[in-house]
């Protein structure tokens, strides 16, 4: 949308506080992404830090798992529809 046409829609004065607006709104996406990316890179960290301590799962127990984590809300899905 043009800055000329949120000055008209009346919830701006001037462009130049459309423009303020849209950096805040940038430095914020900005800092969220920075946020999620240091978030991501403590996890990530973390997971070397177990490999290198051998604390490692077999795939196949992994994926067992999660195929059961799968399961189990159908299970509870197919109760709750029967009533």
């Amino acid at each position: 949308m043009r800055l000329q046409s949120r000055v008209k829609s009346g919830r701006y004065q001037t462009t130049s506080e459309v423009v303020r607006e849209a950096l805040r709104l940038l430095e914020r996406q900005e800092s969220d992404r920075e946020e999620a990316f240091q978030r991501l890179k403590a996890i990530l960290e973390r997971g070397a830090a177990q490999a290198a301590g051998g604390e490692l799962l077999d795939g196949d127990t992994v994926f067992e798992e999660l195929r059961e984590l799968v399961r189990v809300p159908r299970r509870v899905k197919k109760k709750v529809s029967r009533r």
